[in-house]
């Protein structure tokens, strides 16, 4: 019996040796195709001036899409913010997904909008429209239609317009002046062959907000706030990055991505029978154009500043649905999976979001069970798990850190050296207990899925500082 247990013991051992070993490797590599990538397109940045509309003719119309559904809180700052972009030829489509706060009348009195009293010209294929609003002053439409959730709202956008491009934008977001220019940069040098880009997202919590513009970065008061701010960065200057290089970028944040038009209504549009329609959108993009000369990048300069989550409560049910959206997205584009066809998409990026995203979290919370366990019945090495504990903690640390380096070296948001000193701070202590906490978070959402539950609950927000 107790050489039955020691063998098990071993065998546990050797297990989580290996998959720590696949984890980190596959991380370390991505971050390493992030530096490479992110130094070159800082020298193309620093060589290569912002493009300037007047130096060209070519400056393709581009919709901007912001569905809202109960956003009475932010919504006015967030259109104020997209009425200032610096960029000449563009629309923005505000899609009122049926709220039942006072986001319609917020926006009809603040931006004086009057309906138009037609019906819509083309069969949208989303829930009844209700009616059409449009400002007399600004490029401003606002389509108020029947409850349908934010991919159903998308599709409304996206089937109204006739730009040829749009970009889609979270009703509870602020995009820098200059960002709508920066992430067409892809579209204006290779036009045929660019179909997606995506841009940073960086926390607002803590940020001073003013017409719709950060005047200020800082920090939020809240730890749970700061902790999501270092994620971000190693998640869009590192991960995004790292996979945009190698060509394998399987998601385009919801909450700012550019597209080209037609290739989305030719995928059919957003998938409303899925959690994370932008992950699914992304890799059926990658399935409709695999085999032709296409590029879906993340361009890192451009931001756009989003609330998040101040409360566990909250944060869980944000998580809970991007993990059971990656798992749903993983099992409808399962045949993806290892198929040569599909290039560095199919052999790389989605092998990694399923050994290492999806079953990664829930093979960390076993262990998190296995170890007091195997410590109970004295069967844990106790020098050699401390030892594997301080390179796991050095190796999660030091991806952060690079990624904060890479914002200071780069992009300079955060000035304040007492800022960087807590980002860095921040950085260390999400290993206890923010990362067992996200453990477990995982596999409540991994039953969840398997019991098909998919209520996603509401977003509570409490508003940009002013």
């Amino acid at each position: 019996m107790v050489v039955a247990v020691d063998s098990v013991a071993w065998i546990a051992s050797w297990f989580f040796l290996a998959y720590f070993a696949l984890v980190n490797g596959g991380y370390l590599l991505i971050h390493l195709v992030s530096l490479l990538s992110f130094e070159r397109t800082l020298r193309d940045w620093l060589l290569d001036p912002v493009y300037h509309p007047h130096n060209s003719p070519f400056l393709p119309g581009i919709a901007v899409v912001v569905p809202a559904y109960n956003e009475s809180v932010t919504i006015v700052d967030t259109v104020q913010s997209l009425l200032n972009l610096e960029y000449g030829n563009y629309e923005l489509v505000i899609v009122n997904d049926g709220s039942r706060d006072d986001t319609l009348e917020r926006l009809v009195e603040t931006f004086e909008l009057e309906p138009v009293g037609k019906p819509v010209p083309v069969d949208l294929p989303c829930e009844e429209v209700r009616e059409v609003y449009q400002s007399s002053r600004r490029d401003l439409v606002v389509i108020d239609k029947e409850n349908g959730g934010k991919a159903d709202a998308l599709n409304a956008g996206v089937f109204f317009t006739d730009q040829p491009l749009f970009c889609a934008i979270d009703a509870d977001s602020l995009i820098e002046r200059g960002a709508l220019l920066e992430v067409a940069q892809p579209f204006l040098r290779a036009p045929d062959r660019t179909v997606a880009t995506g841009g940073t997202v960086r926390v607002a919590n803590g940020c001073s907000i003013s017409r719709g513009v950060v005047t200020r970065v800082g920090l939020s008061r809240n730890a749970l706030a700061n902790l999501q701010s270092v994620e971000y960065l190693r998640a869009f200057l590192s991960g995004r990055i790292g996979l945009s290089g190698v060509g394998g970028l399987l998601i385009i944040s919801g909450a700012f991505g550019l597209f080209r038009t037609d290739a989305v209504r030719e995928v059919g549009g957003y998938s409303t029978s899925t959690i994370t329609e932008d992950m699914e959108l992304i890799v059926r993009l990658h399935r409709h154009f695999a085999g032709t000369d296409y590029r879906v990048e993340f361009v890192p300069r451009p931001v756009v500043w989003t609330e998040v989550p101040e409360s566990r409560t909250v944060l869980a049910r944000q998580r809970s649905r991007w993990f059971q959206g990656m798992l749903e997205t993983l099992w409808l584009h399962r045949d993806m999976i290892g198929r040569r066809r599909y290039g560095v998409v199919g052999l790389f990026a989605l092998p990694f979001f399923l050994f290492v995203e999806a079953v990664g979290p829930l093979v960390e919370g076993i262990g998190y069970v296995l170890v007091p366990l195997l410590f109970v019945l004295g069967l844990l090495n106790v020098p050699f798990f401390i030892l594997f504990l301080g390179v796991a903690v050095g190796i999660g640390t030091l991806l952060s850190w690079l990624a904060v380096l890479n914002e200071i070296v780069g992009f300079r948001r955060y000035r304040e050296p007492r800022t960087v000193a807590t980002l860095l701070g921040y950085g260390l202590l999400e290993h206890v207990p923010y990362r067992q906490w996200k453990a477990f978070v995982s596999w409540l959402a991994l039953v969840r899925y398997l019991r098909g539950e998919h209520g996603w609950g509401e977003m509570v927000r409490v508003g940009f500082d002013s």
